[in-house]
């Protein structure tokens, strides 16, 4: 007889261990598939973690260089060691790892190691062993789309895993996608020395984001030194003992051009990864773009299948997997497990970062909501300026008739955390005005957020 479980849990990236997690905390019997040699999937080990250890290495390295002095501080003689950089970041993505495993010894849950494979309802096989459950739950996440003519090597061109681990600061590097990916990985590598240009093919830089505030974030990266080549198609790339030459053609039409490069980074964007689980075999649905199909409950195509992640409908994001591996947790407990898609951050750590949770201007101009805006600059916060930190703004947008805050979008220092306030207000359905009558800390970067709902009904008072 096969091992038998409640719950079996194919992936252990953020949706799929906090989902393994959750069960096992509702007192079920669970076992999570992992191919990896380390839990946490592509977010701890190839992504989120790692990325943004560089990017706070390298900003404590682009301080220490063009900063410090106006506050006062000379530093003579600033070194670069990309290598005890590099180590740093695998000794984050390291202790990050081992915290999973440990919670997974605490919960009991069992860690099956090698590639899952589904044979039908309530049957999954593990390196040729079967197991049996009740419940099988996929999480097998997201890996980078190709692009076509440009062969990724992950040495001189590179998807996001090969830009995580480069031995030397190139001194050209060329971002195919202005995206979050692109963008972080590329502030990364300028700060560092690089020379960066990003090539997109739309005609802004995070075209999902709020106009308004991807075009000051373009001029503001723009003005750090990356350069930008919208509206621009990467046909093809040759290599070459003198890096890799890019063929570039105008979206729109014209002529052809090249572009030389020590290093290419390929981020075009990220597709559900289903290889090999035999989902056709099991009889479980994908759409037309290659996701799990899914029900508003997370349920595909065949009883007792689940699916969560980047592997289904809606943002490629590691904490909208993360309540979604405890939604599908508490459902099949029997509980009343909800994702509230409207209240889903998205954040991109450059620095300035940026942030976004609700509607965009965009999006409700296309719907035909009447809405009101309200913005406050970084410029008129006190503790921006005693930061030095100005760049950017807070802009809500709330209902016309009943103020209710239908987004936020924030382009400033540390957006990513200034936006879980807002975050929490959509959630509960709060009003600007809710907001704006909420006291504030002062001096804090959070009265900019005040200040725009203040500045909703056209009274904000520091400007």
């Amino acid at each position: 007889m096969p091992d038998s479980f409640d719950v079996i849990v194919i992936g252990a990236g953020p949706g799929g261990y906090v989902c393994a997690l959750r069960a096992a905390q509702l007192g079920m019997k669970v076992a999570c598939v992992e191919k990896r040699e380390t839990l946490g999937g592509t977010c701890l080990n190839i992504g989120c973690i790692p990325s943004k250890a560089l990017l706070q290495s390298s900003e404590r390295y682009e301080e220490a260089r063009h900063r410090l002095a106006d506050h006062g501080i000379g530093v003579a003689g600033v070194t670069l060691d990309l290598g005890r950089m590099q180590a740093r970041k695998a000794e984050v993505v390291s202790a990050n790892v081992r915290g999973v495993e440990f919670l997974f010894r605490k919960n009991k849950v069992a860690w099956l190691k090698g590639e899952g494979r589904i044979l039908g309802p309530g049957r999954v096989a593990v390196n040729g062993e079967e197991y049996a459950a009740r419940h099988i739950v996929i999480a097998t996440g997201s890996e980078s789309i190709p692009l076509p003519g440009v062969a990724v090597d992950e040495r001189v061109i590179v998807t996001s895993t090969g830009g995580l681990e480069l031995d030397r600061v190139p001194q050209h590097l060329v971002v195919i996608g202005g995206g979050y990916i692109g963008l972080e990985l590329g502030s990364v590598w300028r700060r560092l020395g690089a020379q960066v240009t990003v090539v997109e093919f739309l005609d802004r830089i995070v075209p999902g984001m709020d106009a308004e505030i991807g075009k000051a974030f373009e001029r503001i990266l723009a003005r750090q030194g990356m350069r930008f080549r919208l509206r621009t198609k990467v046909t093809g790339a040759r290599k070459g003992n003198e890096g890799v030459t890019l063929a570039l053609e105008p979206a729109e039409g014209g002529p052809a051009e090249e572009i030389r490069a020590d290093v290419v980074l390929v981020a075009i964007g990220r597709r559900p990864y289903v290889d090999g689980l035999g989902l056709e075999a099991a009889g479980v649905a994908l759409d037309e773009r290659g996701r799990v199909r899914t029900d508003g409950r997370f349920a595909t195509s065949v009883p007792g299948i689940w699916a969560i992640g980047d592997c289904i409908a809606g943002p490629m994001l590691a904490h909208k997997a993360e309540e979604e591996g405890v939604a599908v947790a508490e459902i099949i407990a029997g509980q009343a497990g909800h994702v509230n898609y409207e209240a889903i951050p998205g954040v991109v750590y450059t620095w300035p970062e940026v942030a976004a949770v609700g509607r965009t201007e965009e999006q409700l101009k296309a719907e035909g909501i009447a809405y009101k805006v309200g913005r406050f600059p970084f410029t008129a916060n006190g503790r921006a300026r005693a930061m030095g930190e100005t760049d950017g703004f807070v802009k809500l947008l709330a209902d016309a008739a009943t103020d209710r805050l239908l987004g936020a979008h924030i382009i400033g220092p540390d957006a990513g955390t200034l936006i879980a306030e807002l975050a929490l207000a959509i959630e509960f359905g709060a009003s600007a005005e809710d907001v704006a009558r909420t006291s504030h800390a002062h001096p804090s970067l959070n009265e900019a957020v005040k200040e725009a709902a203040l500045a909703v009904d056209g009274r904000a008072l520091h400007i």
